[in-house]
């Protein structure tokens, strides 16, 4: 028996506990693209794969519907992997280990997946029910969309008719999102050179931090332990001469990393130490509503790599404290929306180099060239570079929208109330896929998951069920 069984939606979580265990990492959805297919052969569905590993299964119109236009529902595959301290699961080979705890559904020591496995979930279902009345259905499962929406910038999307999309990569109930930040993910890289050194070695970790998703709770005035540490690192060396021999932080770039760490070679490692008490106890100030967990350590340890040079290291310093990072600039047309921002996501010490992952947003397009720009001249004056791949459009309000109308009149319906309509600061693929359909009337909705890319992501298993009602009225009343 499932964890999941009795939970209703029953087929849904059958579906959403199925694809749980196979794992669908980022870079890793071969199994579960062909785990899809295998569903839609098993049910004589019309199927299209690609070589990214996306995946459309469509389904025909029910009977009274054949002149109905078809319905996209869409989501993607992959799952940002993120683990507590400690959780020795490898998550590249392993299913989930998911259980249920008041009203949710968790997975142990580990991110969920939620986002965006309840879109296939869903899907799936709607595609499994032979009872359901419904437009033709066209199911779109991407790839690689947590790293920069790679499968939908590579999705053919000829074999798709419909210009009606309802995305279902929507983190928190009652919201209508139409509107969404564009993106890229800018690396820079600077050449490291080494030395050997005469000093004693520390390791300075900063951990303990509140993370998050980079668009979405960017504004939550949350630390970026890379960035914290970059301030550590610079106080210590302002009190005694460092050197840097490995530092490493964060896994994506679309999450705000919650541990960093570094080993250094210093000359006065008590000096060292004060200094590191001192920033610790300013960050603790500066953090104690937004991070209240944060954590300053110093150990001692061995360098492993020889250090960096003197000018190595007090360029890795500047980059670290002069980069630009978070919020950049707020709408003045939405109140409250972030307009612009970027997040340093990774970063990770090689022999030779050191690079610094950042995912850039903006609703603006000459905003977020800005931000390209900024990073390029800066690391230009440092002697490094600055590559930008995963470039994607954001995604405009549409003024005129039949779809958003019916689902708003179904809306008002089941729950008493108009749903909350807003643009967002994070990536969804409609913008991706707008521009490939022209004409495209796309809405996002989802369940409650709070905390989704952290070990603390959860999925509200009663917020499931109304979004599930809501999606079968929705597409019940698609006749047009």
């Amino acid at each position: 028996m499932g964890v999941l069984e009795g939970l209703e939606p029953r087929r849904v979580f059958q579906f959403f506990e199925a694809l749980c265990a196979i794992p669908h990492g980022s870079r890793n959805c071969g199994a579960v693209s062909d785990w899809c297919v295998a569903f839609a052969k098993e049910r004589g569905l019309e199927y299209h794969q690609d070589k990214a590993g996306n995946v459309i299964l469509i389904k025909e119109a029910s009977p009274g519907y054949e002149a109905a236009e078809p319905v996209i529902l869409q989501g993607h595959l992959d799952m940002v992997c993120e683990k507590e301290p400690g959780c020795g699961k490898d998550m590249a080979k392993e299913g989930l280990d998911l259980y249920v705890e008041d009203g949710f559904v968790r997975a142990k020591g580990t991110t969920l997946g939620g986002d965006d496995g309840i879109a296939v979930a869903m899907a799936l279902a709607a595609l499994d029910d032979d009872q359901l009345p419904h437009p033709r259905l066209e199911a779109v499962f991407t790839t690689e969309e947590e790293i920069g929406m790679l499968g939908a910038e590579a999705l053919d999307v000829s074999p798709l008719r419909g210009r009606k999309l309802i995305n279902l990569d929507s983190e928190a109930e009652g919201i209508f999102t139409v509107s969404c930040a564009g993106g890229s993910m800018a690396r820079c890289v600077l050449p490291v050179s080494r030395v050997p050194f005469d000093g004693t070695a520390l390791e300075v970790t900063v951990r303990g931090l509140a993370g998050g998703h980079s668009g979405t709770e960017i504004d939550k005035g949350r630390a970026n332990a890379c960035t914290a540490l970059g301030r550590v690192l610079q106080a210590v060396g302002l009190e005694t001469e460092l050197r840097l021999a490995d530092i490493s932080g964060g896994g994506k770039d679309n999450a705000i990393p919650t541990e960093a760490r570094a080993r250094i070679a210093v000359s006065d490692e008590a000096a060292a130490r004060r200094a590191v008490e001192k920033i610790a106890g300013d960050l603790t100030r500066e953090y104690a509503g937004a991070d209240p967990g944060l954590r300053v350590e110093t150990a001692a340890c061995e360098t492993g790599r020889t250090p960096m040079d003197g000018d190595t290291t007090a360029k890795v310093l500047c980059m670290l404290t002069c980069l630009p990072n978070g919020v950049q600039a707020m709408s003045r047309d939405i109140p409250g929306l972030v307009q612009t921002s970027l997040n340093l996501g990774i970063l990770a010490a090689e022999e030779d180099r050191l690079t610094a992952t950042f995912c850039v947003r903006s609703s603006l397009g000459s905003q977020k060239e800005l931000l390209h720009r900024r990073l390029r001249s800066l690391m230009e004056q440092l002697g490094g570079t600055v590559t930008v791949s995963g470039d994607y459009p954001a995604w405009e309000y549409r003024k005129d929208s039949p779809l958003r109308d019916l689902m708003t009149e179904v809306f008002w319906e089941q729950y008493g109330a108009a749903p909350e309509i807003e643009a967002i600061h994070a990536g969804v693929e409609c913008g991706i896929l707008a521009g490939k359909l022209p004409g495209l009337d796309a809405v996002s909705i989802g369940p409650d998951l709070p905390e989704i890319h952290t070990p603390r992501e959860r999925m509200d298993i009663a917020s499931v069920e109304r979004v599930w009602r809501f999606l079968l009225e929705v597409l019940r009343r698609s006749r047009a």
